[in-house]
């Protein structure tokens, strides 16, 4: 009864308790389980759409969305990948209207801070599954209710040696665990925790940090560092930022070229192997070819942007494309590696410059509005900013990641990501009436 007491608190809304309560048991199995996860998103999403004042119709920060919507749907019927193009629009045009049903859940600075702790603690299976599968062997599946939720856990990891854990693929576990990571690095500052809690927002920190170096994925080591930072706020940067300097450097010369040879290998037997080797890619030069390096991907999709600027290939058509292409050299690639490259060859220019401009202006707008600035007046009011400022922090790592890869097209991920941008729309709410239209009532009793 507690529990369900718990789960019931802090809602921002006096209406939508059921969808709430959906929302926050989503957000926990999410990385366990996407199909009961999206099952009670949709719930969740429903609920949310009811008791709005101001409708769908009315939110100007759903025109660009409704637009690529509208764009998309005209674009696939004259899609060179043919039915694949529908199933492409499952990645896109239902979100767009999640981004604003699941706003009503994301309205308060407490609701946001509920929701990053639940995912913070839905990712504990991440961890476990990818120690288990490094030091311990553990392979799937793993089947429960039935073969309902289904656990593919590769022995050694995937590829071997790199921790994957829940996740497909271990650059994907990484892009989770550095979408986690500052809400976790959040939970540290709380000031009303106690020794137990604190305790375990620490181990869970700790775990999340170890995770994401096992990943050997760059993205996620960029994700570990670039968050410090922003979470921390530039009240700190005075210190962090130099210390960050003096730590990283050793690093920086080990592995960056163009530094003098001496140097180098001065530092590199200081920093390991594994660090320096990835970050210059020297462990695969024997493997990678250079038609199948980003920069040749990018070539090859803005060619074909080139060639059909306005309506596109249609979704997945890069992955036919490029091996004819590419012809024998080439290995399968299944997608850009670039999400606005990714966009515009799938469907056009004008879809992917109304999409990207408002994922970025939201995350703009939401810097301006104060969220890394802010300064805690109060103990209550530090437990909520820092939870902001983290929750930012996660839009702008997911964001960046991809420009050099799509780990949305992972459907956990694609959900995570539009929860974000929900809790970005709702950080720039500075308006009192447009606050009212979705909060007639905030209950607070944490």
């Amino acid at each position: 009864m507690k529990l369900f007491n718990w789960i019931h608190n802090s809602k921002p809304l006096s209406s939508n308790a059921f969808g709430w309560v959906c929302f926050q048991i989503g957000l926990f199995l999410l990385p366990s389980t996407a199909l009961f996860a999206g099952l009670l998103f949709v719930i969740a999403a429903i609920f949310g759409s009811f008791n709005r004042s101001i409708s769908y119709w009315r939110d100007s920060w759903n025109y660009p969305f409704l637009l690529a919507a509208i764009w998309m749907l005209i674009s696939s019927f004259f899609a060179y990948s043919g039915w694949l193009a529908w199933v492409g629009l499952a990645n896109w045009i239902p979100f767009f209207w999640c981004f604003w049903a699941f706003q009503p859940y994301l309205l308060t600075p407490i609701a946001r801070r509920r929701s990053a702790i639940w995912l913070v603690a839905g990712t504990v299976p991440v961890l476990i599954t990818g120690f288990g599968q490094l030091w311990f062997g553990w392979s799937g599946p793993w089947q429960l209710l039935r073969g309902m939720i289904i656990w593919f856990v590769n022995p050694g990891g995937n590829p071997i040696g790199r921790l994957s854990g829940l996740f497909d693929y271990a650059n994907i576990a990484g892009a989770w665990l550095a979408l986690v990571w500052p809400m976790s690095l959040a939970t540290l500052f709380q000031p009303f925790l106690n020794r137990l809690q604190k305790s375990i927002a620490l181990l869970l920190a700790i775990s999340i940090v170890a995770a994401i170096i096992l990943t050997d994925s760059r993205n996620a080591w960029g994700g570990l560092v670039l968050a410090i930072p922003f979470v921390l706020g530039p009240v700190r940067w005075i210190w962090i930022l130099p210390l960050m300097f003096l730590l990283l450097m050793p690093l920086a010369l080990a592995a960056l070229p163009g530094i003098d040879g001496r140097i180098q290998l001065f530092f590199q037997k200081f920093v390991p192997e594994s660090l320096w080797s990835r970050l210059n890619d020297m462990r695969y030069l024997d493997q990678r070819y250079l038609e199948t390096t980003r920069l040749s991907q990018w070539k090859v999709a803005i060619n074909l942007v080139a060639q059909r600027p306005w309506i596109g290939w249609g979704a997945a058509a890069f992955s036919i494309l490029f091996p004819l292409i590419k012809g024998d050299l080439a290995w399968w690639i299944g997608h850009a590696h670039n999400l606005p490259i990714e966009l515009a060859v799938s469907h056009g220019l004008p879809v992917a410059i109304l999409i990207v401009i408002t994922v970025v202006t939201l995350l703009i707008k939401a810097l301006h509005s104060g969220v890394l600035t802010v300064v805690e007046k109060n103990l209550s009011h530090m437990s909520t900013t820092v939870f902001d400022r983290a929750w930012w922090t996660s839009c702008l790592i997911l964001i960046s990641m991809h420009g050099v890869d799509i780990p949305i097209f992972d459907s956990r991920l694609n959900i995570a990501g539009w929860v974000l941008l929900a809790g970005l729309r709702c950080l720039i709410m500075n308006d009192e009436s447009d606050h009212h239209s979705l909060s007639k009532i905030v209950v607070d009793v944490e």
